[in-house]
């Protein structure tokens, strides 16, 4: 049996969708991107949002509409895709890294406290794997401190933390809607905040520093950060399945969840009870200290099962030796959990018995 990683969501619907684009001859940024935008918005729980090209150009618009910029530090997760950090880099600002939680692998506000200079501007707390950030702890401390916030939400749309949406906590968050995310658009950005003033910052950065289009006077510098109506197109009817996508994911990790919760060498991470609706972004597991992550992946692959190793930490990338001259704080939980951390298979259109097919072929290792 072949099992891979992931698989989006989309079908025939998707693909009649975008012929309307073409039926009323407009496919740039238009009427679909405008409702496509307010749904976004009401799901998140937030006033106001742009779209951007991709959710790495998301976080560099959010970071640069808050004001960062060179000299500046921001603390981020070492725990995190790295764009998380090149985003930050994007900006002249320097990325600082913090470690993690060893239970919910999310941002731990004790090392963040630590890594706080007189040059600290933001802290970047990242929503992983379904899971939500402790935003009552990060909103504290940023208040404490005097920073601002940017939630980078790319895997935590619809999401809440205590009765709250991830994305809605933040000075500005930011949302992806990459082909693994819970909806996609294929490629896609969105930059959500509740500050008007942010606002309009973000539509004079996205506008080629112009508010409206078809005029050639730009009272600011700006960029282009616009997407099509093709692809809010298909975001609209990904979003007209999201309680489908959202039901699927959820039933496939309660069977992952029972099917491997007696097994000696290995546990699924479950979600802190502050998170709810909880929607996993990936089924992820953990195993025991005397197994090895890399092994067990690598009799999966032998089976047709295509798994992914968790993020590599970030003070560990070679492309950010230079920013590493300086940070002496060791990350053990990040290192910890990148070396005993597997992804497991968690599409929505997963089948019952390609689960039943991964977990027997885990616990066949696990035995020997």
């Amino acid at each position: 049996m072949k099992v891979p990683q992931f698989m989006p969501y989309v079908d025939m619907e998707e693909w009649e969708a975008i012929k309307s684009c073409f039926e009323i001859n407009w496919i740039t940024e238009g009427p679909k991107s405008k409702e496509f935008n307010k749904q976004i918005c009401e799901k998140v729980g937030c006033k106001y949002g742009v779209f951007a090209n991709n959710g790495t150009l998301a976080l560099y618009l959010g970071l640069r509409a808050i004001g960062v910029g060179p000299g500046d530090e921001v603390i981020v997760p070492d725990f995190t895709f790295i764009a998380s950090a090149n985003a930050i880099e994007m900006t002249g600002a320097k990325p600082i890294f913090c470690d993690i939680n060893k239970d919910d692998l999310q941002i731990n506000i004790e090392s963040c406290r630590s890594v706080i200079t007189k040059n600290t501007k933001a802290i970047m707390p990242v929503h992983l794997y379904g899971f939500a950030a402790n935003m009552d702890d990060v909103m504290s401390l940023a208040k404490e401190n005097n920073l601002l916030v940017i939630e980078d939400a790319a895997q935590a749309l619809g999401i809440k933390w205590n009765g709250k949406g991830c994305g809605s906590f933040g000075d500005v968050a930011t949302f992806s809607f990459f082909a693994d995310k819970t909806i996609t658009t294929g490629e896609g950005g969105f930059v959500c905040t509740n500050d008007e003033k942010i606002y309009e910052k973000l539509l004079y950065l996205r506008n080629q520093g112009r508010i409206n289009r078809g005029s050639f006077v730009h009272p600011e510098i700006g960029y282009n950060f616009r997407m099509t109506d093709i692809q809010a197109a298909i975001g609209l009817k990904q979003l007209e399945k999201f309680d489908d996508i959202v039901y699927r994911k959820n039933n496939n990790f309660k069977i992952y969840s029972e099917l491997l919760k007696d097994t000696e060498g290995i546990e699924i991470l479950q979600p802190r009870s502050e998170i709810n609706p909880f929607i996993p972004f990936r089924v992820v597991a953990r195993v025991t200290e005397e197994s090895s992550s890399e092994n067990i992946m690598e009799y999966m692959k032998e089976k047709g099962i295509e798994t992914r190793t968790f993020f590599y930490p970030l003070h560990m990338q070679p492309c950010f030796k230079e920013i590493m001259v300086g940070q002496k704080l060791k990350q053990e939980n990040s290192i910890d959990s990148y070396n005993r951390g597997i992804c497991l298979p968690s599409f929505a259109a997963l089948k019952h018995e390609e689960i039943e097919y991964v977990c027997n072929t885990i616990k066949e290792y696990l035995a020997g």
